[in-house]
């Protein structure tokens, strides 16, 4: 994505300012920096959220997270000049929390600095039975959600799928309302 030019005060034009700069000046308490770097990401992190399957208030809330997990590590990011890639991880991980909540079955983690070993095996293993019960939807669900898995956006699952683009959502949606209730009916038969 090409960044568009920004105005100064005397109204010249400027190259908008590196991702690290924003993010470093954003540390010291620069508002301008917080309000460039929530217009410059913002719109793609509501695109994951959404691309993930979430309402509105969901991304809402994913997003905000985000922003609230960037903040809890503004000293800490290993590389400054990728923070939109950490903010898009970011927001991807916070989706996906809200949605295992959603699911039955699948438990949702809270995200910890180091995660105990037991909460490590929990987690895994509700992957593990999710991807398990993934692979025993039929198609196109099953590779639908993989393909949704691994942030591919509407257009390149519907070239692979071989799908209208506008009906990748619409089957997405129950895709996942299949999966939901393969998930509620091994929860009754255990």
């Amino acid at each position: 994505m090409i960044a568009s030019p920004c105005r100064t005060e005397g109204g010249r034009v400027r190259d908008p300012r590196d991702p690290a700069e924003l993010l470093e000046a954003a540390a010291d308490g620069d508002r301008s920096a917080w309000d460039e770097l929530e217009s410059r990401f913002g719109p793609r992190m509501w695109a994951v959220a959404r691309a993930c399957g979430l309402g509105s208030s969901d991304a809402a809330d994913a997003v905000q997270g985000s922003w609230l997990r960037l903040l809890q590590h503004l000293h800490s990011i290993r590389d400054p000049s990728g923070v939109g890639g950490w903010l898009m991880t970011t927001v991807r991980r916070e989706a996906l929390l809200l949605l295992r909540k959603e699911l039955p079955g699948v438990s949702s983690f809270e995200v910890v600095e180091d995660p105990d070993p037991v909460s490590a095996v929990l987690e895994t293993d509700g992957r593990n039975l999710l991807w398990k019960t993934v692979s025993d939807l039929h198609e196109p669900c099953r590779t639908l959600l993989q393909l949704v898995a691994n942030d591919l956006g509407s257009r390149q699952v519907a070239m692979r799928l071989g799908l209208p683009v506008g009906s990748v959502s619409p089957t997405r949606a129950r895709c996942l309302e299949k999966l939901r209730t393969l998930i509620s009916t091994q929860e009754t038969a255990q």
